[in-house]
C-alpha cells in the first residue's frame, strides 16, 4: 500500500512477478528473528472458524474486534493500520503503526497486495482482524527478496480506521491537489480576487469532508481558513459552529452559528444547529447538576 501524507518510505524489497505489493509510508522493515515462543501467524493457524473468504482458503480472516456501519465499497480509499508478518517470525516485515494518522489510500490503487484488498472490503469503520493470505494472494511464487522469500504465505493484522466511498474519496484528493495549486502568488489583484474565490470553495467542501469523516478539529481549521478570506462567509461560520459543536465546545459553536445566523436568519440548517446546540447543551448542563449532586450528597446527608 502507498499512503498519501504518510512518513517518507524507507528502502523495502522489490516486488517479483506476479501479484505485486507497495508499501509506501510504512516504518522500516525488520530482518525477522527466530523466537522460541508462538508467533502471531502461529497463534492465528490454531484459531478456529477462520472465514474463507477467497473460495479457495487463499484469503482467511479472523475478526478481532467488531466494527460498525457498511463494508468498505469498492474503489473507496481507506485510513488502516497494518502489521504483516511471516511464518514462524515474531516481528513484522511492514508495519505503519507507528504512525499517529495514516493517510488515505485508494482501492486498486495504492493498495496492490491482492488479499488485502479483499480483506478490506469485508470490513466496517473500527473493526481489527486477522488474514492470512496464501502466495497467490500475497506475494506469489518469486516473493520480494531478499525479505519476502519464494512462495511465502503471510499473515497481516488490520485495523480499519476510516474509509470514503469512491467520489467521496476522489473529490477530498482532487480538492487537497486544487489548494496546493491555488498557493501560487498572483500577478494582478484582479488574479487575487479569483484565486481567493476558488480558495474559498476548496476550503470549505474539505471543511465539510472532515465533517464526514468525523474529524472536528480539522473541519474547523479549513473552516477558521475560509473566514480568513471572507469573515461574513455564513457557510464558513455554520461548518466552524458544526465541529465546535461536535468537540462539544458549546461556547464556542455558538458564537460561530450566531454570526452565521445574523447574516442569514432565515436559513433552516443554520437555524436547526442552533436548536440542535441548546439542546445539547441542555443535556450537558442537566448532567453537570447531577454530578455534583452526586459529589456533595454525603456532605448534605451527614449536616442534616
Amino acid at each position: 500500500m502507498a499512503g498519501r501524507g504518510g512518513a517518507r518510505a524507507r528502502p523495502r524489497p522489490r516486488p517479483g512477478p506476479g501479484r505485486g505489493w507497495r508499501l509506501a509510508g510504512e516504518a522500516p522493515a525488520l530482518v525477522p528473528v527466530p523466537v522460541a515462543s508462538p508467533s502471531p501467524f502461529q497463534c492465528l493457524e490454531r484459531a478456529r472458524g477462520l472465514r474463507d473468504l477467497s473460495g479457495d482458503g487463499g484469503v482467511r480472516k479472523e475478526e478481532l474486534r467488531p466494527g460498525r456501519g457498511p463494508v468498505v465499497p469498492p474503489a473507496a480509499s481507506v485510513a488502516v493500520k497494518y502489521s504483516g508478518y511471516l511464518e514462524h517470525w515474531n516481528e513484522p516485515f511492514c508495519t505503519n503503526c507507528y504512525s499517529k494518522s495514516p493517510g488515505l489510500m485508494k482501492l486498486g490503487k495504492d493498495i496492490t497486495l491482492g488479499g488485502l484488498e479483499i480483506g478490506l472490503l469485508t470490513m466496517k469503520k473500527g473493526e481489527a482482524a486477522r488474514f492470512v493470505f496464501t502466495p497467490d494472494y500475497a506475494y506469489g511464487r518469486q516473493g520480494c527478496p531478499p525479505l519476502i522469500p519464494p512462495n511465502a504465505t503471510v499473515m497481516f493484522e488490520v485495523e480499519l480506521l476510516d474509509f470514503l466511498d469512491s467520489d467521496e474519496s476522489d473529490t477530498f484528493f482532487e480538492l487537497t491537489a486544487a489548494f496546493s495549486i491555488l498557493g501560487r502568488n498572483p500577478s494582478t489583484e484582479v488574479e487575487q480576487c479569483q484565486i481567493n474565490a476558488a480558495k474559498l470553495l476548496v476550503l470549505l467542501n474539505l471543511s465539510l469532508t472532515y465533517l464526514k469523516l468525523e474529524r472536528p478539529a480539522q473541519a474547523l481549521a479549513y473552516g477558521e481558513k475560509a473566514l480568513e478570506i471572507d469573515q461574513r462567509n455564513a457557510k464558513a461560520l455554520f461548518r466552524c459552529g458544526q465541529a465546535c459543536l461536535c468537540m462539544t465546545e458549546y461556547e464556542k459553536a455558538r458564537d460561530f452559528l450566531v454570526r452565521a445566523q445574523r447574516i442569514q436568519p432565515f436559513n433552516h440548517d443554520i437555524n436547526n444547529e442552533l436548536k440542535k446546540l441548546a439542546s445539547c447543551y441542555k443535556d450537558y448542563m442537566e448532567k453537570e447538576k447531577e454530578m455534583c449532586c452526586r459529589m456533595f450528597a454525603p456532605l448534605n446527608s451527614s449536616c442534616g
